[in-house]
C-alpha cells in the first residue's frame, strides 16, 4: 500500500539519507531542509531528466542560468515590488502569524478563497470559525499585505549599501536576457528558454515538509510565440507536461488540472491552469501553466528603455513583442511527489512486510548495488572486480554494500529504491556449485523479486537490456 501519512516519508527520508532537517545540530532552522546523499542524487536525476526532455531533445529550446541577484528595477518592472504580497493575519491571543487565505482553504476551498478581497479575510475567519492552529482561539487581526521578497544589501559597508532582492522566481532572468538570446542564438518563433535555479520567498506559513519552503528550486520555461498561435501552444504544453509526469510514474488518478478563476489570476496572466497532486493533506499545486501575454517584455521594454521586439526574419517590417506561455515546475515539489508515489509497503509470502521505493528506474538514486554474500576477504575482492567492471563499462551509479546480512542489505536497497542488486557468492568463485556456476552472479529485480543467474561476461549486455525495457 502507498504512504498513508507524510510522517512515513519524512521518517524514511531522514533514516535513509534523502532529506535532513537544516542546521540540525544547532536545533535546526524552521522549514529548511538539506538533501542528503540519496536525496541529491534523486533531485539531480529529476533535473537531468527534465533538462534532457525539455531542452536537449527539442530543437525549439535553449537553456539559461541567470543570476539570483538582479537590478532592483527588474522587480519594479515585473510588478513584484508593488503587488507580490499575501494576506497576513495575527492571532491576537498568541501573536502567531499566518496566511489568512491558507487558513480558509480547508473550509471554503481554493476557488472560493481566491476571490476574497483583503478586507474580507478576517470576517470570514470569524464566520467560518477558523481557530488559530497553535492556541485554538478565534481572535484574528485585520488582514494586511505582506511582501514576500527577501531584501538584502549590496555594498561593503553595512547599512550603506543599495537595497536589492533575492529573486522570488527565475522567470525574470529569462525575460531580461531575451534580447541576448535572440541575438546570439538567432532563434525563430516559436522558441523557448528554460532554466533551473533557486528562488526565495518569505512565506508567512511554510510547511508540509518540502512542499512550501522559503528557499526552493524551480524548473521554468518561457516559451515565446506569435500572439495568434498562443492558445494552440498553451494546450500543447498542458498535454506535454501531463505526459511527462505520468510517464515517470505519477498515477493519473492522483493528479488533476484546475483552471484559475478570473479573480484568481495573477496580474500578468490571462489564463492559468495548475496540475495539482493529491498530497496526504489534500490537493496541492505541482505545476503551473500561464499565458503571460506580452506583459513582461513590454514592462521591461518600458522600464529599461530597450527595444525588445522580435523581428520576423522573412519580413523586416514585421516587428512585435512575442507572447509568452510559461510552464513552471516546482523542483522540490516534484521530488516530494515522486517520493510519495514510490513509497510502497508490500506483504511478502512469508508474512513479512517490506518497504520499497518503486521509483521509475530513470530516477532511482542508485542504479545497481553490488552485494558480496559474506565478508570473506576473497569474496569481497571478487565483488570489487565486478564493481570495477561496471564502473569501467557503464555510466551507472553504483553502491557497494557489505554491512549486515544479505537479507538486511536487500531490504535497505528496497527502501532506497535500487532497481537491481547483483550478488556475488561462493558459486561465483567456483567453491559452491549449489549456489551457481563459476564466474556467474545473481541479479535481483527490486519490483518482481525475481533472481536470475548471469555470466559475468554477459553482465553488461544483461543490464543494458533491462534499461531498454
Amino acid at each position: 500500500m502507498p504512504a498513508t501519512s507524510l510522517d512515513q516519508i519524512v521518517s524514511l527520508c531522514k533514516r535513509r539519507g534523502f532529506i535532513f532537517p537544516g542546521s540540525e545540530i544547532y536545533g535546526g532552522l524552521a522549514n529548511t531542509w538539506d538533501y542528503g546523499p540519496l536525496g541529491v542524487e534523486l533531485k539531480n536525476r529529476v533535473k537531468q531528466h527534465w533538462w534532457n526532455t525539455f531542452i536537449h531533445r527539442r530543437s525549439d529550446m535553449v537553456g539559461l542560468d541567470s543570476s539570483i541577484l538582479m537590478n532592483p528595477k527588474v522587480w519594479e518592472a515585473s510588478g513584484h515590488v508593488g503587488s507580490f504580497a499575501d494576506p497576513l493575519v495575527d492571532c491576537k491571543n498568541c501573536n502567531e502569524r499566518y496566511r489568512g487565505d491558507k487558513l480558509l482553504e480547508d473550509t471554503m476551498g481554493v476557488e472560493a478563497v481566491a476571490v476574497l478581497s483583503l478586507d474580507q479575510v478576517q470576517p470570514m475567519l470569524a464566520a467560518e470559525k477558523v481557530n488559530c492552529p497553535k492556541c485554538e482561539k478565534n481572535d484574528w487581526s485585520e488582514a494586511k499585505h505582506f511582501n514576500l521578497m527577501f531584501k538584502t544589501q549590496q555594498g561593503v559597508i553595512e547599512g550603506e549599501g543599495a537595497d536589492i532582492y533575492m529573486r522570488p522566481e527565475t522567470a525574470q532572468g529569462i525575460f531580461v536576457n531575451f534580447k541576448n538570446v535572440l541575438q546570439t542564438g538567432r532563434q525563430r518563433l516559436p522558441f523557448g528558454i528554460g532554466q533551473i535555479g533557486k528562488a526565495f520567498r518569505n512565506e508567512i506559513t511554510p510547511g508540509n515538509f518540502t512542499f512550501r519552503t522559503r528557499e526552493f528550486e524551480q524548473m521554468e520555461i518561457e516559451y515565446f510565440v506569435e500572439p495568434s498561435t498562443k492558445e494552440e501552444h498553451f494546450q500543447t504544453w498542458k498535454k506535454t507536461v501531463w505526459d511527462w509526469y505520468t510517464g515517470l510514474g505519477i498515477d493519473p488518478e492522483k493528479i488533476r488540472i484546475r483552471a484559475h478563476e478570473d479573480d484568481e489570476l495573477s496580474h500578468y496572466s490571462s489564463q492559468t491552469v495548475d496540475i495539482e497532486y493529491q498530497f496526504p493533506w489534500g490537493w496541492g499545486e505541482l505545476f503551473g501553466l500561464a499565458d503571460r501575454g506580452d506583459y513582461d517584455l513590454s514592462q521591461h521594454e518600458k522600464f529599461s528603455g530597450q527595444d525588445l521586439k522580435y523581428t520576423d526574419p522573412d519580413d523586416a517590417t514585421n516587428k512585435f513583442l512575442p507572447h509568452v506561455i510559461e510552464p513552471s515546475f516546482g523542483c522540490d515539489r516534484t521530488v516530494l511527489t515522486f517520493l510519495l508515489e514510490a513509497y510502497t509497503e508490500e506483504e511478502l509470502p512469508n508474512g513479512d512486510v517490506r518497504t520499497v521505493m518503486k521509483f521509475d528506474k530513470r530516477l532511482s538514486p542508485i542504479d545497481i548495488a553490488i552485494l558480496p554474500l559474506s565478508k570473506k576477504e576473497h569474496l569481497i575482492e571478487k565483488a570489487k572486480e565486478v564493481h570495477q567492471l561496471l564502473l569501467d563499462e557503464t555510466n551507472l551509479v553504483t553502491d557497494f554494500d557489505v554491512t549486515g546480512s544479505i537479507g538486511k542489505r536487500y531490504r535497505r536497497q528496497d527502501e532506497i529504491g535500487t532497481p537491481l542488486c547483483i550478488t556475488v557468492d561462493f558459486g561465483t568463485l567456483g567453491e559452491e556449485d549449489d549456489q551457481g556456476p563459476k564466474d556467474t552472479v545473481t541479479i535481483r529485480d527490486r519490483d518482481t523479486l525475481e533472481q536470475k543467474r548471469v555470466k559475468i561476461s554477459d553482465l553488461r549486455n544483461e543490464i543494458a537490456e533491462y534499461w531498454k525495457s
